[in-house]
């Protein structure tokens, strides 16, 4: 089962024209910058852009085509806007109760179970007015999956908050990615929260999709944006697969397996066999033609040249693999140079930094 979209809508002069096929669960990032049309995609899926043409279906169930339109309220979906939209003449508990009513005899998950996942239990009786920013987020939250969604919209659920707030949202966010089955899309222009949470990545520029796939992929292509950023990252899944008690670290080992195919991180505070996930900066690998002798860097990891792009006039962004897994490096040009480097040429990858996704 897939979620496919083809929408296509003119506007002024902006013009959306989307294609994908998108996996029926998970959660998929649309990402890009302002103005790329990443709300007006969402909004269009949701049935609040009538004057869209095109083909909106999940799984065998058709929401848009040719030949008919559901409108926004028949439409099996929860929507969660960047700002609340909460209720302020209810409780916490009559937000939530209402929604819970209009689901009907629909299965979905149960009003304690959801309470329970966005952690509201103890705003249930608040007056929606006196809700912090990300308590308002999370309540909003709860209430679209109380209708028991068959897709889940998320428009920027964090842009509005301050630091705290976010540090209050991303846990429920997560464990929401952990435990449901459902589809999400995710609307972001940051990419630490795209690291943190997507499975897939959908990048738009002016409308139209410039990639789509797995997160890992997407975010180290030397020919998308995310790769030339100063922020340029790549994830890795690892597993805990060692504990130095005596130096506090933690051995991850990722996929590939072999010599070399792990890295240490300071603390020893996660259990074994936990799967975690990693980010690696650009910024934060060195390259070397032979494994160092002694050198205070732990993470050292033989790597092949993927691919290189020129980052400017005096660096460049290396593509590398470590079996599957893939990493990026940014060095100088004359680096490059005095390295040789080429596609193809095995080196050593030195991961002067390596952090939890969290």
């Amino acid at each position: 089962m897939s979620l496919e979209i083809r929408q296509q809508l003119a506007r002024g002069g902006f013009q959306l024209q989307v294609e994908a096929c998108l996996p029926a669960r998970g959660v998929t990032a649309i990402f890009g910058p302002s103005g790329c049309g990443k709300t007006t995609l969402l909004r269009a899926i949701a049935g609040l852009e009538p004057q869209v043409r095109g083909r909106v279906s999940l799984g065998d169930e058709t929401w848009q085509d040719e030949d008919h339109f559901l409108p926004p309220h028949r439409r099996p979906l929860g929507y969660v806007f960047q700002h609340a939209a909460l209720f302020p003449h209810l409780s916490v508990r009559g937000n939530l109760d209402f929604a819970y009513r209009r689901r009907g005899r629909e299965p979905g998950p149960g009003f304690d179970e959801v309470v329970e996942l966005a952690g509201i239990g103890h705003l249930l009786a608040r007056a929606t007015p006196n809700l912090s920013g990300g308590e308002r987020q999370r309540v909003a939250l709860a209430r679209a999956l109380l209708t028991a969604p068959r897709l889940l919209l998320l428009d920027e659920p964090l842009a509005a908050l301050d630091r705290r707030a976010k540090a209050e949202l991303m846990p429920c966010l997560e464990r929401l990615h952990e435990r449901l089955s459902i589809p999400v899309l995710y609307v972001s222009h940051a990419i630490d929260e795209v690291a943190r949470l997507a499975d897939q990545l959908l990048l738009l520029a002016a409308g139209r999709v410039e990639a789509c796939g797995p997160l890992a992929e997407m975010l180290t292509r030397l020919d998308l944006a995310p790769a030339g950023s100063e922020e340029a990252l790549a994830v890795i899944e690892a597993t805990v697969s060692g504990i130095d008690a005596d130096y506090h670290l933690t051995r991850l080992a990722f996929a590939g397996g072999g010599e070399g195919r792990e890295l240490w991180l300071p603390g020893d505070s996660l259990p074994l066999g936990r799967r975690v996930r990693l980010a690696v900066h650009a910024r934060d690998v060195s390259l070397a033609l032979q494994p160092p002798r002694q050198s205070s860097i732990l993470n050292v990891i033989p790597v092949q040249v993927d691919a290189l792009s020129s980052s400017g006039p005096a660096q460049v962004m290396v593509r590398l693999r470590a079996d599957e897994v893939p990493l990026l490096a940014r060095v100088t040009r004359k680096s490059q140079a005095a390295l040789g480097l080429h596609v193809g040429q095995a080196l050593f990858a030195q991961v002067k930094s390596v952090s939890l996704v969290e």
